[in-house]
């Protein structure tokens, strides 16, 4: 039994390295690339510009909306080439009175289609593409605020006919609210500006984020839309258009801001939807490696992440067990355990090299940060297990929306709600 167990933990032990080392590269590469870019500037011509459908699913949202349906009337962009949809699904506070008070303006093209029941985000999405005009449809969240000029630098990407979706960069609107909502951006940053960097570099697989993202109207069409099954419709989507071999890209210059979960219990419950969502897509998708190719194997070393994050946690106790007990442990084990702590220290130094490059200005002081990385991701292997344990348990799936505060606290935003480039 004993040999059994050990054999099982070996084996661990070789798919968490074969993993880090999988992703270590992609880091690397973002981190370098991110260090030599340059922000767009913007050449597009009129006439040549896509007409978008700028899609909201919203519901209960009346502390927010307003901050975002600001944002988007003042986007500059041809009034003629945009349009406004809000999918107002079954509200019970003022969030559709607030809706219809911009419907209502002359000349800024917003229209609100209102369901009086919810069936969640994705059905609303649906919903909103099927009375939509745009040749490129986008996807905000309520609590959204766009730079002025997102439309402008995603129709760049677009003028590639091979691009049928662009993911741009989400960064916090909260983020001195507390030290969580520092720390979560700082996670954003190094996974916007470093990971999907690095997998758009290398042609791997970007996946959407469900919000600041953007996808040819006629593709979704022919996909059939947003799996409106699912918890994670924008890792689903991803998968579905990675698999027909549609390129998506990301786009760092293509900006939005959005509220970070401020307490413990929000960021719970919204990691657990995720990463519930993600597993269900791994499981669904597990085809892709029929078709092997570097991208579909990109994609499903990035939906089994969550199950690694897992089979990491079983590690950090073999590390306890290993450094603080008298066990006798063999060479080999002891070998792996500190080869672990190898791999982890370049991990971490690799983030906080990314953390000083996503800094405007560059802080050195954000690598004071790295300590917390270490117990950050053991909360985050602590949520992939509920989630798992969830859909062993067959609980039912929940589209369960993250509370909005409507905080904003970010020095890179004045009080109006503009958006400073510096």
């Amino acid at each position: 039994m004993l040999n059994f167990v050990y054999a099982a933990l070996i084996c661990v032990f070789f798919l968490v390295y074969v993993w880090s080392f999988y992703n270590l590269p992609i880091l690397i590469a973002g981190v370098r690339h991110f260090r030599r870019s340059k922000r767009k500037s913007e050449k597009s011509v009129e006439e040549s510009l896509p007409t978008f459908s700028i899609v909201v699913p919203v519901k209960n949202e009346e502390r927010v909306i307003g901050r975002l349906l600001d944002a988007l009337v003042k986007l500059r962009y041809p009034a003629d080439k945009k349009e406004i949809i809000i999918v107002e699904d079954g509200s019970t506070d003022g969030t559709l009175d607030a809706c219809l008070k911009y419907a209502r303006e002359p000349g800024l093209n917003v229209r609100v289609l209102h369901r009086s029941s919810s069936n969640g985000k994705p059905s609303a999405l649906n919903y909103g593409i099927k009375n939509a005009r745009g040749q490129i449809v986008g996807v905000f969240d309520a609590d959204s605020v766009p730079a002025n000029d997102v439309l402008l630098s995603a129709s760049g990407y677009f003028a590639d006919s091979e691009v049928a979706a662009v993911q741009g960069r989400t960064l916090s609107i909260n983020s001195e609210e507390n030290m969580l909502t520092k720390f979560i951006s700082y996670e954003e940053a190094v996974w916007c500006e470093t990971y999907l960097r690095g997998k758009d570099v290398l042609d791997l697989f970007v996946h959407l984020k469900g919000s600041c993202q953007f996808i040819r109207r006629d593709v979704l069409e022919k996909v059939a839309g947003f799996d409106e099954k699912v918890l994670s419709e924008d890792m689903e989507v991803s998968a579905r258009l990675t698999e027909k071999g549609y390129r998506i890209r990301y786009a760092p210059d293509v900006r939005c801001w959005q509220e970070t979960p401020g307490d413990l219990k929000q960021l719970f419950k919204q990691r657990t939807r995720w990463f519930r969502g993600t597993m269900e897509v791994a499981f669904k998708y597990g085809r892709l490696i029929a078709k092997l190719s570097r991208k579909n194997l990109d994609a499903e070393a990035t939906l089994f992440g969550p199950f690694v994050l897992i089979a990491s946690l079983l590690t950090y106790f073999a590390a306890f067990c290993t450094f603080f007990t008298t066990f006798p442990f063999d060479i080999m084990w002891q070998f792996l355990v500190r080869f672990m702590a190898v791999i982890t220290t370049v991990t971490v130094l690799v983030c906080g090299l990314a953390l000083v490059y996503a800094s405007k200005p560059r802080r050195l002081a954000n690598l004071l940060w790295l300590p917390f990385i270490y117990f950050y991701w053991s909360l985050q292997t602590l949520i992939a297990l509920y989630a798992v344990l969830l859909i062993l348990l067959r609980r039912p799936r929940r589209w369960v929306k993250t509370e909005k505060k409507g905080v904003v606290r970010n020095s890179a935003m004045n009080v109006g709600g503009v958006i400073s480039h510096g």
